[in-house]
This record gives structure tokens, C-alpha cells and sequence, in this order.
């Protein structure tokens, strides 16, 4: 997030995205540390200054969980718009495609690029 505020990371997202966040990050409060409401602010946030992109219309018949579609939709608009770099998901479904898309782990990206 610090990187993100300095500017150094460009971060893209889809409103479908947030709307993912809002839903998930309250009920993963004991991984993460966040209380609900920085969980709420955190979210606001990123729908104000993330770049909100349009996913493409994509299907890939390799994704095991459907409801992941828009998110990798998402990843195709971003790599199509912006030349993104990177998914960064902890999702197993998503990163099961990693060999396919550049789709890496919190945990990766920060290892690669601690510098920033």
C-alpha cells in the first residue's frame, strides 16, 4: 500500500473487484489485521484512487471457480490498456493459471520488488 501511495505501484481494478474486496476482506479480518473499519477505508480508498478499468469479454474455460472470471477479464483489460505487469491474488484458482498469465502471489510480487 505504501508503494502505491508513493507512486511507485499503478494499481487497476475493476468495479466488479471492489465490490469483491468490500464482500471478502471483512471475513478474512484475522489474516489480514485490519479492523472493519479500516477495512472500509481502505476499500474507499481504492475505488477513488485506483484506476477503475472495464474487464474484457472473456471466457477462460480453465478457470475452475466462474465467479473468478471477472477478475481475470480484469487482468486482460489491464494487460491490454496499460501494459500491466501483474495479478496479484492469493486466490488458488486464479494462480493455478499462473503458467498462462502473469499471475503472482502478494508474497512474490513483494519479494521481487521490496524496493519499491
Amino acid at each position: 500500500m505504501a508503494a502505491w501511495r508513493h507512486g511507485s505501484v499503478d494499481v487497476l481494478l475493476s468495479s466488479y473487484i471492489v465490490e469483491e474486496l468490500r464482500r471478502v476482506l471483512p471475513r478474512l479480518v484475522n489474516r489480514h489485521g485490519l479492523t472493519l473499519a479500516e477495512v472500509d477505508d481502505l476499500v474507499d480508498a481504492l475505488s477513488i484512487q485506483a484506476e477503475i478499468i472495464e474487464p474484457l469479454a472473456s471466457v477462460e474455460p480453465a478457470l475452475r471457480d466462474a465467479d473468478d472470471q471477472p477478475v481475470l477479464a480484469t487482468l486482460l483489460a489491464a494487460l491490454k490498456i496499460s501494459g500491466a505487469d501483474y495479478l496479484i491474488t492469493g486466490d488458488k484458482d486464479l494462480l493455478a493459471l499462473a503458467d498462462r498469465y502473469p499471475i503472482v502471489t502478494p508474497a512474490n510480487f513483494w519479494a521481487s520488488h521490496a524496493a519499491l
